[in-house]
């Protein structure tokens, strides 16, 4: 009975972290996230924007059209997209506080949108507004 609490008494203390319960951690959380952020990625639900917007600025604006037949009108004459970048350019030097309103027919492709909408940045217009119609019309 003496030699058993002597050797306890001797222990000496680990001086070693035992990781496998941190890797087993780690390890249960890796395949927990590895099988719900795809479920997370394509189920989340998103709501469009309303169409009921704000009323258009009546002060200083102007407006680029892209019409159903895909050309392209800045105000009320018809432009190529270089001569729209051009124009936008001398409009952004003459009125720097200008804003750009954006039209675009329905029937058009988001790529048409998104294209017109880059060759509008690259003319110096980095806020464009784009127009809606009013709900139920």
């Amino acid at each position: 009975m003496r030699n058993r609490r002597k050797m306890r008494s001797q222990m000496d203390a680990i001086d070693q972290i035992n990781v496998t319960p941190l890797l087993d951690l780690t390890f249960l959380l890796l395949i927990v996230f590895m099988i719900t952020m795809p479920l997370m990625e394509y189920g989340t639900s998103i709501k469009p924007p309303e169409m009921n917007a704000e009323k258009l600025p009546d002060d200083n604006f102007k407006s680029v059209t892209l019409t159903s037949k895909g050309t392209i009108m800045f105000g009320d004459s018809v432009v190529t997209q270089e001569e729209l970048i051009e124009h936008l350019r001398q409009l952004k030097v003459a009125e720097p506080k200008t804003s750009l309103l954006l039209r675009a027919d329905g029937s058009r492709t988001y790529k048409d949108v998104i294209e017109l909408m880059a060759a509008i940045r690259r003319s110096g217009f980095e806020d464009v507004t784009l127009v809606t119609a009013q709900e139920g019309r």
